[in-house]
């Protein structure tokens, strides 16, 4: 049975207090006995006609359950929507920040995608000392794409309508040695310009330890994590 409200409580305690009232009014505009007797009977099958055609009707109530229902359902509505539209929200945006990571991370051989297996074709190694060919400086593998993986702006300048084929080439990830004064950390260079030294090569750099946890004496010892992205190297 739907709640009484606040307001259905009301409306009874006014119709219950009614007859009172009326019977006091009939008493003083009356004109005798008989006609204050007949205007009490009227009020009071008036009052009952009207409680009982609001309370005791079947039709009263299930006009009631109806709009009760018809509220309920409109806030249900209106909850599920804002919460799609949180979800959707929400969601949406998650899915795009996760999208702008993930495609932001693949770039530059920075993709954690297990590498395996790997291509022949890769000559060089994670933990392999290079020196640049053209520029000279030295610096240590700490990853590698199949070939160039960097925002199209990037790729346009790196390689002119002459060098698109290079593109296509393995690309490796490349910290620079300070020692060489180059001024810049990092590089990422495709496999024709460097070549690796053999032997011992001391590569000073903030992030080697975060890479590296030592030398074997032909190439860099790779931190679990890494060992992970690169088992074959």
């Amino acid at each position: 049975m739907p709640h009484i409200n606040a307001a259905a409580a009301l409306q009874i305690c006014v119709l219950l207090s009614a007859l009172p009232a009326q019977y006091f009014i009939s008493q003083w505009y009356g004109t005798d006995s008989v006609q204050r007797i007949q205007i009490t009977e009227r009020l009071i099958i008036a009052s009952w006609s009207s409680f009982t055609k609001s309370y005791f009707s079947l039709d009263a109530w299930a006009d009631r359950l109806k709009l009760w229902l018809s509220k309920t359902r409109t806030c249900l509505s209106v909850g599920l929507l804002i919460l799609r539209f949180r979800n959707w929200y929400y969601g949406e945006k998650k899915t795009k920040i996760g999208d702008n990571e993930a495609e932001t991370h693949s770039y530059f051989a920075e993709s954690s995608h297990v590498r395996s297996p790997k291509p022949e074709y890769i000559q060089f190694s994670v933990g392999q000392v290079i020196v640049h060919k053209r520029f000279g400086y030295s610096g240590v593998i700490v990853g590698w794409d199949v070939k160039a993986k960097a925002p199209e702006e990037w790729l346009r300048h790196k390689y002119p309508p002459a060098k698109q084929d290079l593109k296509d080439t393995p690309h490796y990830r490349i910290l620079i040695n300070k020692a060489n004064g180059f001024g810049k950390s990092t590089a990422y260079i495709p496999e024709e310009e460097i070549t690796i030294i053999m032997g011992l090569e001391v590569v000073h750099h903030p992030d080697m330890k975060a890479y590296f946890s030592g030398y074997d004496g032909s190439k860099y010892i790779m931190q679990p994590w890494l060992k992970k992205i690169y088992p074959h190297d």
